[in-house]
């Protein structure tokens, strides 16, 4: 608890008292939302904010500069705010630290819920608090418009490798937005136990344009026998974003 203090202190003394103007993202997750709330701050993205398999920005990304992570590359631009998540370039965000950056640790959103106390979080540090409450607006309003389900639904997100997302999860809550029963506890499946045991609806992410090992399995010609599949693009659901609200429109029609 000391540690986790003296960290919020640091973090309250160290964000600067204006808003920032010169943005560095060092995360996809963050690349999305800087872009979505203030483009116009982009002092540079990480590099997956320009992939569109990735990142729901990539065409507003492909315009924008980008850095490696690497504590040098950041600080030759001169940042006055850095983002980050809980994951990835952690060496370069301690050394980061260590030069008294600025810099915001956002966590990673799994439900609705998040999505906004997210988006309000950032647009807060970014100056825009309105454009926030307007993404919030138009994801809930999406929300609001999905159709009612019929009848019980249960839904399984089968990912790379066998994974499933179980409750507490991002897609958990796409489910159950859609109006779904999420079919999962969140453990493996195999082939052969989804065939003996097949969701009314597989939901898969949509086939990338480099299948690998892990992607096979879901591109598999056994899966023609269930009666219903569903592919989702990843750039909706990799991070968790207003855009997410997407995916379960997706999922509802």
């Amino acid at each position: 608890m000391k540690a986790l203090r003296l960290g919020l202190v640091w973090l309250a003394c160290c964000l600067p008292a204006h808003a920032a103007e010169r943005v560095i993202s060092l995360n996809l997750c963050t690349d999305q939302w800087l872009v979505l709330l203030a483009p116009e701050k982009v002092a540079a993205l990480s590099p997956l904010a320009r992939d569109p398999a990735l990142s729901y920005v990539a065409a507003e990304a492909a315009d924008l500069p980008w850095v490696r992570a690497s504590a040098e590359a950041v600080l030759r631009l001169h940042p006055d705010l850095i983002l980050a998540a809980p994951y990835g370039a952690q060496t370069t965000l301690a050394v980061l630290a260590q030069e008294r950056i600025p810099l915001l640790r956002i966590d990673l959103a799994e439900d609705f819920a998040g999505i906004r106390r997210v988006t309000r979080q950032l647009a807060g540090a970014l100056g825009v608090p309105e454009r926030g409450e307007a993404l919030i607006t138009s994801m809930d309003a999406r929300l609001a418009a999905l159709p009612p389900p019929r009848n019980p639904v249960r839904a399984m997100v089968w990912e790379p490798r066998g994974f499933t997302e179980g409750p507490n999860t991002l897609m958990d809550a796409v489910l159950r937005a859609s109006g779904f029963i999420n079919a999962s506890d969140g453990r493996r499946m195999g082939l052969e136990a989804l065939l003996r045991h097949p969701p009314d609806l597989l939901v898969l992410p949509a086939t990338p344009r480099f299948p690998s090992l892990a992607t096979a399995l879901l591109q598999h010609p056994a899966l023609a026998a269930l009666p219903r599949r569903q592919a989702v693009p990843p750039a909706l659901t990799i991070c968790a974003g207003p855009f997410t609200a997407d995916a379960a429109a997706m999922l509802a029609q």
